[in-house]
């Protein structure tokens, strides 16, 4: 999947989302909020990776109110 390297790849495993098939089937902020609960640092980065690995693209060619939707979710764990 785009946007998915070795590290991210650990924390999803560690969360218990071992395939794409959980990774689509529980959604880039449900996945965020399970990678947050293990690692304080993800940052919106990561949630726009997790978003574009869904879709399938890389997270710079989300469309602009995707990018919006996601910055106003990340802004509630502030």
């Amino acid at each position: 999947m785009p946007n998915i390297g070795k590290e991210v790849s650990k924390k999803l495993i560690a969360v218990g989302i071992d395939s794409p098939e959980k990774l689509i089937k529980l959604g880039s902020k449900e996945a965020f909020i399970r990678i947050k609960t293990i690692d304080d640092s993800a940052c919106f980065s990561m949630l726009q990776g997790l978003e574009g690995a869904i879709r399938g693209v890389r997270w710079h060619h989300l469309p602009e109110e995707t990018k919006k939707d996601l910055k106003e979710f990340f802004k509630s764990f502030k």
